[in-house]
């Protein structure tokens, strides 16, 4: 008996025991969950900050470049000579002068040295899977090459009307892609998963192929090549970056130009006017309307198809808005921002179900606004940032119902963690902010003096927020970020000059004129604009009185006021082999603000300017050629 009772004690005793640890491990599995839980809601929040961070900033440069639009044009009129084929200039106001240029082909030999693609007209589409084949190995086509594709390219464009008509029947699907902004490996991608190009096989790329991306030109051959291949089952629309004073800005001008060489401006030039000759949209089944940016109050279809093609905007640069109404896009200086009632206008007088379009970074590479009547699609993967969003693209079927395809390029992102993949995005947009703020530095001191009367250095969390924003105009949650970008004492006032303490200039400037060093750090990327179209030889090389010309144009345009002396000083302080000339592209680049932590030893950077650059790496070979290196995707 006492066994029995002594028995049940234990069991008792060992009961109260797996009791109390049953409970410590739900209170420990709730704990961690709610760490989990919070752990991702703070990383969900840096990501959405992060990206909001770069989109701002984006479209903040777009608004530059469109209100300094004018003065590129008339610099490219002024400064282009386009009755000189031979001086290979370019000016975006004689398009009717390419005629000109149509045979220029003929005079550039291919040597027997050349061991890239050698096409042949009309092209076939083994022409086509050798370009594959020889851009997914780093190799470039030939100048002859790309001419004859540019000619041909745009007699074929010049006969398409401005709006395509296309019929889907149900023995297809169309797939629609958005921007590509020169990444090769998401368009690689996108026909290893989808297919090929084909009479069964129909594609429309709506738009913004170009710059950004380091292969654009890569991308341009390949869609003009199944352009003319399947000139019924290719439809291209125009974007607004195939424009060619944005090309100047981001980056397409200087690829082509330094993969070209001596060719590059003549390549340039053609490209202009193919770009001219793009559609500016397309109809699938009298139902979808495809457009780069998006529509307006007064979009008129009608009109629209027989408009010049160069004179649009609103099309290119629109973008939608939760709002009712069409106002003027001031976020991206063009275009408008029109509400889901402008959206049910055209739709209803068109009698159409949907408006695609595309022209807006996504994180998951698509969005539906508008109750679903408008579709955003974006195709490039990675676009601000390792990770930072997967790429998408459309299959519609005869029913028209929409199938959404994602995928995401990549290299280190099948490598990294959530949480490392966030905080590599958030770093690198808060470092792209703290550049903006340090280019801006004297205006916000003057900004957070107006809110110190006393003269402390330190002002509200609420007032710092309110200056950055009346300077920058970005439209961020300031409040969120001051933690990432300001100190603030304990009695919860920020030092407002501490956004500054650990940003400087990466080049070496103490003895030049302030002013005109915070002046080349905000309009750096201006001034390589003036002197890409001033460059005839595109040498890459000027004298210091060729920059002191350069700077001259642009200080009176904006008014700012640098003398010639600092100008020279500044010119003399970078010139390290002392040859009194300058590699301008690698000044503009010792000319950006460092975190100090991040600045390059000084031999390292005297040869980084002297011309040490390393190769990019080569492509791998794959079973086809036009599966990406490496990837993840989801369907």
């Amino acid at each position: 008996m006492e066994y029995i009772v002594t028995d049940m004690g234990c069991n008792a005793s060992i009961d109260d025991r797996e009791e109390n640890k049953s409970e410590k491990a739900i209170k420990a599995a709730v704990l961690i969950q709610k760490w989990f839980r919070s752990t991702r809601a703070r990383l969900e929040i840096s990501r959405r900050y992060s990206l909001t961070i770069f989109q701002s900033i984006e479209y903040a440069d777009e608004q530059d470049q469109a209100q300094l639009a004018s003065f590129f044009t008339f610099m490219l009129e002024r400064y282009a000579n386009p009755d000189a084929v031979a001086d290979t200039s370019i000016s975006p106001s004689v398009s009717h002068e390419a005629d000109s240029y149509l045979t220029e082909y003929e005079k550039i030999e291919v040597p027997d040295s050349y061991c890239g693609p050698r096409l042949s007209f009309p092209l076939t589409l083994a022409d086509a899977n050798a370009l594959l084949h020889a851009f997914k190995d780093g190799q470039l086509l030939h100048a002859h090459y790309v001419l004859q594709l540019l000619c041909e390219t745009r007699r074929v464009l010049k006969e398409k009307p401005n709006i395509n008509l296309v019929t889907v029947s149900y023995s297809k699907e169309i797939t629609v892609c958005g921007d590509l902004h020169g990444n090769l490996d998401d368009l690689f991608l996108i026909f290893y998963k989808n297919g090929l190009p084909s009479e069964k096989k129909p594609y429309v790329f709506n738009g913004d192929f170009v710059d950004r991306g380091q292969n654009s030109m890569e991308i341009l051959i390949i869609l003009f090549a199944f352009l003319l291949i399947y000139p019924n089952d290719v439809h291209l629309n125009r974007g607004n970056h195939e424009d060619y004073v944005i090309n100047l800005r981001y980056g397409f001008s200087n690829e082509v130009l330094n993969k070209y060489k001596v060719y590059g401006k003549v390549i340039l030039y053609l490209l202009q006017d193919v770009f001219s000759w793009l559609p500016l949209a397309t109809i699938i089944n009298k139902k979808v309307l495809i457009v780069h940016g998006g529509i307006s109050d007064t979009t008129d279809l009608d009109f629209l198809n027989l408009l010049d093609r160069n004179k649009v905007l609103d099309i290119l640069w629109s973008d939608p808005r939760k709002q009712n109404g069409c106002v003027p896009n001031k976020r991206r200086g063009g275009g408008c921002c029109f509400g889901p009632d402008t959206t049910a206008r055209l739709l209803e007088r068109y009698n159409l179900k949907m408006l695609i379009r595309s022209h807006e970074f996504k994180r998951e590479g698509y969005e539906l606004t508008h109750g679903g009547k408008v579709i955003t699609i974006f195709s490039a993967s990675n676009y601000y940032e390792e990770g930072s969003n997967r790429g998408a693209y459309i299959r519609l079927n005869p029913d028209l119902i929409p199938h959404f395809v994602q995928y995401q390029v990549s290299e280190c992102t099948n490598k990294q963690n959530h949480w490392e993949r966030t905080k590599t995005i958030e770093r690198s947009a808060l470092q792209t902010l703290r550049e903006k703020i340090f280019a801006h530095r004297s205006t916000l001191t003057e900004a957070f003096a107006k809110y110190d009367c006393n003269n402390t250095g330190k002002i509200s969390v609420s007032d710092w927020a309110a200056a950055m924003e009346s300077v920058l105009c970005l439209e961020l949650p300031w409040r969120t970020l001051q933690f990432h970008l300001a100190k603030i004492d304990p009695d919860g006032k920020v030092d407002y000059m501490s956004c500054f303490h650990n940003m400087e200039i990466a080049q070496s400037t103490e003895e030049v004129q302030p002013a005109l060093v915070e002046t080349l750090c905000k309009y750096r990327k201006d001034l390589e604009i003036i002197f890409n179209i001033m460059d005839e030889d595109q040498s890459g090389l000027i004298s210091f009185d060729e920059f002191r010309k350069t700077w001259r144009i642009f200080s009176s345009h904006l008014g700012i006021d640098a003398y010639d002396a600092s100008v020279d000083k500044l010119a003399q302080s970078i010139d390290y082999n002392k040859d009194d000339y300058i590699d301008f592209s690698e000044f503009l680049e010792a000319f950006h603000v460092v975190h100090k932590r991040d600045k390059k030893p000084t031999n390292e950077k005297a040869e980084l300017l002297a011309g040490c650059h390393g190769s990019s790496p080569s492509c791998h070979e794959s079973q086809a050629a036009w599966e990406p290196n490496f990837h993840t995707e989801n369907q």
